[in-house]
């Protein structure tokens, strides 16, 4: 058995030790953690996609029947749906479980960022430009005014979470619903298979319906109860932002309460006739 030459084994640690500093030093270096973060949505959206092909070509009996517009959409969801997981669950660990924005903290909650925190508002930036790119690009066969308006509104809010550290508690907890998102992707592809008559797609409207109350409806209501609560550091914030935390949220929460009327009576027509 040929053994490595040492001076070998020394250039691979050397490019190594290169490398690693490359990473450390420029990716990720918290002056560039934005630009990386948000590169790296968008190159996680495009891998997202193909796979989503990929793997629908050879497991899934619908997708070779589809049109091409309804396999465009099959694998854009594919995109979402992996973004909703990734970015729903750093969102409980960051409001829920991390302690990054403990009241026992002594600087202010408003004004608190980690390059966790920051790396992952990022890629959710990455997504919502490449998400509002095929919807811009599709218009509208992927979605309607309502979801320009809803990518926009995220985007903007995100990105000046991002780059100034500004209430990023808030958006995080915004961003939790993302939760939503893959069951509703589920019933999208249930109903594309033609089972929107299966008892999974029944399980599905009821998890939807419940998810929904949680997520939007509900988390949103402790979002703004958390805002009075700390109003004196809210207030503290630039003008920009302030208008954010208040604006951004109360129209994301109105358009929340009339697609969860629309879920209501999905929901209702269901059982209805089921019975």
């Amino acid at each position: 058995m040929r053994t490595v030459p040492k001076h070998t084994v020394m250039a691979i640690k050397s490019y190594h030790s290169q490398a690693q500093l490359l990473v450390k030093n420029y990716l990720f270096a918290d002056p560039f953690i934005p630009y990386t973060s948000i590169l790296g949505g968008i190159l996680a959206c495009k891998v997202a996609y193909d796979l989503t092909q990929l793997i629908s070509s050879f497991y899934s009996k619908t997708y070779p029947g589809l049109t091409k517009i309804q396999r465009v959409e099959w694998n854009n969801r594919g995109i979402s749906t992996v973004h909703a997981v990734f970015i729903s669950t750093l969102s409980l660990y960051f409001v829920f479980g991390s302690n990054l924005f403990s009241d026992e903290l002594a600087r202010l909650l408003v004004f608190r960022s980690s390059p966790l925190s920051t790396f992952g508002l990022g890629v959710s930036v990455g997504y919502f430009l490449s998400d509002l790119g095929m919807i811009l690009w599709l218009y509208p066969s992927l979605g309607g005014i309502e979801y320009v308006i809803h990518h926009t509104l995220s985007g903007i809010a995100v990105a000046y979470s991002m780059f100034t550290g500004e209430a990023q508690l808030y958006t995080y907890m915004v961003l939790i619903s993302e939760v939503t998102t893959p069951e509703i992707n589920i019933r999208w592809y249930l109903d594309t298979a033609g089972m929107k008559r299966s008892t999974a797609y029944l399980i599905n409207g009821v998890v939807i319906f419940l998810a929904w109350l949680i997520a939007r409806v509900l988390l949103f209501g402790y979002m703004f109860y958390h805002v009075y609560l700390h109003y004196t550091q809210v207030i503290k914030m630039h003008a920009f932002g302030y208008v954010l935390v208040f604006g951004v949220p109360s129209v994301l929460a109105i358009m929340n309460l009339m697609w969860f009327g629309k879920i209501i009576k999905g929901v209702v027509k269901v059982l209805t006739k089921r019975q």
